[in-house]
């Protein structure tokens, strides 16, 4: 019996599909999907299978693609600007992305207070988040100007002497550092949003039991907005492995190579020396790095991030 319903169900399935009022229901939803498949075929799938092909290339751009196989690859071991900037890139994002993350929490807490002013206080901490990184770019390099620079002439009057920045082999990986500090306040919206999702009966009971403000930040405000904090770090990790704009228009790697970030890296050997074979193949070695820290960092923070559903990340 069951066998003979299941029989019938299936043939008034296949009727119901079959049937013109579904076909043209099929076919308005295909039509509708069809710019979205067409842009990621041709944006992105077609450009990344076509990427990881000539990654195994030597392609010169005005010549045809020819096999090598793996020798790109094998190129990098004994390739000193890999690692320069791969070292350049992992120092960079060691102290940016963890100080951007700090600093971002601590203005979200300042500013989820009660205070004169709030409006214009989270617009002007927000505001360096959505200034065009040309923009910025520009504006820092006036400041950082060891001859007319706003922040030189300060250090002069403290008597100080000041650094060179983007001048210097020595400051300039800092001059970066702080600059894209400034913008720490991008994660500013989504870290408000987290405090303020808060229960307030958590932070009742917590007052309740005895705990003074650090307990209850530490126990109650922080795991509730682990989430958010993991989010943004992670964003913040890809982001720092692909700075180009900065390193492009202010120093463009200089001095010395000091600030030759990754992308700009892979930039000049694309682009300048017109070796797409080997600029395709540091693209996928960058996907491969930034895969495996997002993988570890995900796994790390399985013991200290705290979901709402009461378990734990995994």
């Amino acid at each position: 019996m069951s066998a003979a319903n299941a029989t019938t169900s299936a043939i008034h399935e296949r009727a119901w599909w079959q049937s013109p009022q579904a076909r043209k229901e099929a076919l308005e939803g295909f039509v509708c999907l069809l710019p979205w498949i067409i842009g990621f075929l041709a944006f992105t799938a077609g450009p990344l299978l076509y990427s990881s092909y000539i990654s195994f290339t030597d392609y010169p751009i005005l010549q045809e693609p020819r096999w090598v196989g793996l020798e790109n690859y094998r190129s990098m071991v004994n390739d000193d600007l890999f690692w320069k900037s791969l070292r350049v890139t992992a120092l960079y994002t060691l102290v940016a992305v963890p100080g951007g993350v700090i600093i971002g929490y601590v203005m979200a807490l300042l500013l989820n207070q009660q205070i004169l002013g709030l409006s214009f206080w989270r617009t002007a901490y927000y505001v360096p988040a959505v200034v065009p990184a040309v923009a910025t770019s520009y504006l820092w390099a006036w400041m950082f100007n060891p001859d007319f620079g706003v922040i030189n002439g300060f250090l002069i009057r403290l008597g100080v002497e000041p650094p060179k920045w983007f001048g210097s082999e020595e400051w300039v990986l800092p001059a970066f550092i702080i600059m894209s500090l400034w913008g720490a306040g991008g994660g500013l919206v989504l870290y408000l949003a987290a405090l303020q999702g808060v229960p307030t009966t958590l932070y009742d009971a917590a007052k309740v039991d005895g705990a003074n403000a650090w307990h209850r930040l530490r126990h109650v405000t922080l795991p509730m907005t682990s989430p958010v904090i993991l989010f943004t770090f992670l964003t913040g990790l890809i982001g720092s492995f692909q700075v180009f704009t900065a390193g492009f228009l202010i120093t463009n790697g200089g001095p010395n190579n000091a600030s030759l970030f990754y992308v700009l890296y892979l930039y000049r050997v694309g682009w300048r020396y017109f070796k797409m074979g080997y600029a395709s193949a540091l693209g996928w070695v960058l996907f491969a790095i930034i895969l495996v820290l997002t993988l570890i960092t995900l796994r790390a923070s399985g013991r200290l991030v705290y979901y709402e559903s009461g378990e734990e990340g995994r």
